[in-house]
């Protein structure tokens, strides 16, 4: 991974200008570099942010070992929660918020119904790299408080002719067992003629069943989805037609789809005991979760357009989230009207389309080359719903969300490059449309709830300052306001009193963060290192809490602070880096309802990542290279009240020590990853801290297990 720590400011997640330019595994992150989230062709070393870009070969190490992007992300980022190794990407959160996901600057996120899937839109095999920004800003728009997860697609065929990449991988447990056994295939193929260029491609993918460290196969979470026993398959294509030599146009259309084989139900376990929830051989009723995304882009880009860089961008984005049943009906679900309480099962889709444009102009002020302007325009319609699909019947009423977002952004330079100022505003006017509706039964007996069209305006700004003394060495802080809206499709459906009038209801208010930010980077030599201290407040944050086996939003203050600190030094040995990474989180907020708006407990795992040390060492030297890590997630107690230090809901800490091993040779290359080396036995981080007591969802995580890949280019 390649690191570069600056002072976060507002992005815009849009496909770069420069949209020809590829990023190949064996560049490193230096001044010519574009970094496509950051909507800018200045280069990175003057840009007032914080981001790491996977490149490719970190990527492909990483995926190999875990199995997705979400994977991947979470073990190179110390501040990212562990993953639940699941579906549903609920409790996953970067710096202690919600992270955006997004395809060449595409959102993936539903902003009005969160389904927690957006991490599952397209096959790592078709992602070039992937752009993780630091903490929430302004320019992005709604969603990301955490930051960004910017997927950036393979690039266009670099030369006339053909060419193109293929893969074939096989994955087992530790013990070789039939039902644990998966495999992949997938393959890419590129064409370019002239201004004319292709690229399609394809890729299949069974998953087997997850063993844990006591060779016991882990639980089978039957609503929220699973990522074993599945099957997932994805198409790709990529085309543009350069229409001069500064100007392309190019479109990106993508579909994936995972869904469970349903082969497996849950056996409780007993927590009491430290034995986690299994799955045995099974028929689970309805359909199996299923996780569905259709993407489009069209970009026009030119770099030269009266002395500027233009970008336009027109996107389409469509997903079915759909979650499984249960053997015994969901309570939620029940209506005496319909069947005798106990008795209706029902299963729940998410349905998300959204549509929407992107503008910037990007240029130097024309006699005062020092300072560099960008404007630009963004445009968001989606429309959502939550429906239950065995009877008919709206969980969550169909709600509209549009957003018209006007921008500026300046970044001046002075003392020859020395000192960088930025800074920035944008004008967010929001408007959310919610139809007449009625609850279910089981809130209160069902309630109709008069729609309305609540809105949003405002001015957010941002600002910051980077001093470079010397070359590699610098120090930043930074200030800025950025914006989400909280899951409105959850507060919506847990209405649970008469007269509720949506237009006047104080819980569809915006989310509005302040954020904070110290940092000093040095990179000379060897040695890359860096630390940041951030804080963030949200007076009127959202945070997931549990009632009766459904997560409903709160509105509760918020304030997060933490460090982060990397290092990175290459070795007197050629070809060995050694690295550490290590990041404090501390959230706390306001969960007294007296009127004092003050914080007073803390954050659970289901809204913050516990503290985390990683320590790796990486060799590359010719056809061969390695990696060997681990992740130590550090134990903690939360005060779940004041002054209430609740055992039964702390984090006892493990650590999981993965190894990768590639030879690459002249027929392609052959990688062998193992994750969990040790096959260390524990229960995850999201169980331990959320739901430590629910036998149904007392889940392990993944033992050993091996991945054997071929991959070969042409």
């Amino acid at each position: 991974m390649i690191r570069h720590s600056m002072l976060v400011l507002p992005l815009v997640l849009t496909a770069a200008p420069v949209a020809a330019q590829e990023f190949r595994p064996d560049q490193g992150l230096d001044e010519g570099i574009v970094v496509t989230a950051a909507r800018t062709a200045l280069p990175i070393n003057t840009l007032p942010m914080t981001v790491d870009v996977i490149d490719n070969a970190a990527l492909s190490q990483q995926v190999a070992i875990g199995g997705s992007i979400v994977d991947a992300v979470s073990a190179l980022t110390p501040s990212f929660s562990p993953t639940r190794q699941k579906l549903s990407g609920a409790g996953e959160t970067l710096r202690g918020r919600s992270p955006l996901y997004a395809i060449n600057g595409i959102p993936q996120t539903a902003p009005l119904r969160d389904g927690a899937r957006d991490g599952f839109s397209i096959d790592p095999f078709f992602v070039d790299r992937v752009e993780v920004i630091y903490g929430s800003n302004a320019l992005q728009g709604i969603g990301g408080t955490g930051g960004i997860v910017n997927q950036v697609t393979v690039g266009p065929p670099r030369q006339d002719g053909i060419s193109g990449r293929v893969l074939v991988q096989g994955n087992s447990d530790t013990g070789f067992s039939d039902d644990g056994m998966g495999g992949k295939v997938a393959g890419l193929v590129g064409w370019r003629q002239g201004r004319f260029d292709a690229t399609v491609g394809g890729a299949f993918e069974k998953r087997g069943v997850f063993y844990d460290g006591h060779g016991d196969r882990i639980g089978t979470d039957l609503t929220q989805g699973e990522t074993q026993d599945s099957r997932s398959w994805s198409v790709f294509g990529r085309f543009g037609y350069a229409v001069s030599d500064t100007a392309r146009l190019d479109l990106m259309v993508n579909r994936f789809q995972l869904k469970g084989e349903g082969d497996y139900v849950s056996a409780n376990g007993d927590y009491t005991r430290n034995l986690p929830t299994t799955s045995v051989r099974g028929t689970p009723p309805g359909v199996p979760a299923t996780n569905r995304t259709e993407s489009a882009a069209l970009t026009y880009t030119d770099t030269a357009l009266w002395g500027g860089n233009l970008m336009l961008q027109g996107f389409l984005n469509r997903s079915r989230d759909t979650y499984g049943g249960e053997i015994a009906p969901i309570a939620t679900f029940q209506d005496a009207a319909i069947a005798p309480l106990g008795t209706l099962f029902d299963q729940s889709q998410n349905r998300s389309r959204k549509f929407g444009g992107k503008f910037s102009y990007e240029r130097k002020v024309p006699g005062l080359e020092a300072l560099t302007v960008i404007v630009g325009l963004d445009v968001l319609f989606d429309k959502t719903e939550q429906r239950l699909i065995a009877t008919d019947r709206s969980w969550v009423p169909p709600a509209e969300y549009r957003s018209l977002a006007p921008f500026a952004q300046f970044n001046l330079a002075l003392l020859d490059d020395v000192l960088h100022l930025a800074a920035g505003v944008r004008h967010e006017d929001v408007r959310i449309t919610v139809e007449d509706y009625r609850t279910l039964a089981s809130y209160g007996g069902g309630f109709a709830v008069s729609g309305g069209t609540p809105k949003f305006s405002d001015n957010l700004l941002n600002g910051g300052v980077i001093l470079e003394p010397w070359k590699g060495i610098r120090a930043y802080a930074s200030y800025a306001e950025g914006y989400t809206v909280p899951d409105v499709g959850r507060i919506a459906r847990a209405v649970s009193r008469p007269g509720v009038d949506i237009d006047n209801y104080v819980n569809i208010s915006p989310i509005v963060s302040n954020n904070r930010e110290l940092g000093v980077e040095v990179k000379r030599g060897p040695l890359d290192a860096s630390a940041a201290y951030f804080w963030s407040t949200s007076k009127n944050g959202s945070l997931l809490v549990q009632s009766g086996g459904v997560f409903e939003v709160q509105r509760q203050r918020v304030e997060i602070q933490g460090l982060e600190i990397n290092l990175s030094a290459q070795t007197p040995v050629p070809g060995l880096t050694l690295s550490t990474g290590y990041a404090h989180l501390i959230g706390r907020t306001d969960g007294s309802d007296d009127g004092i708006d003050k914080v007073d407990r803390d954050l659970d795992g289901a809204n913050i990542s516990p503290d985390r040390l990683n320590l790796a060492a990486s060799y590359r030297q010719g056809a061969v290279s390695a990696r060997v890590q681990t992740q130590f997630f550090l134990s903690n107690k939360f005060e779940r009240a004041p002054g209430d230090y609740n055992e039964t809901y702390s984090f006892g800490g493990y650590d999981v020590t993965d190894l990768s091993l590639r030879y690459d040779t002249r027929f392609g290359g052959v990688t062998l990853a193992a994750q969990n080396i040790f096959d260390t036995f524990y229960i995850d981080y999201y169980t331990q801290t959320v739901r430590p007591t629910d036998n149904a969802h007392f889940f392990a995580g993944r033992g050993r297990n091996f991945t054997l890949s071929w991959d070969y280019r042409f």
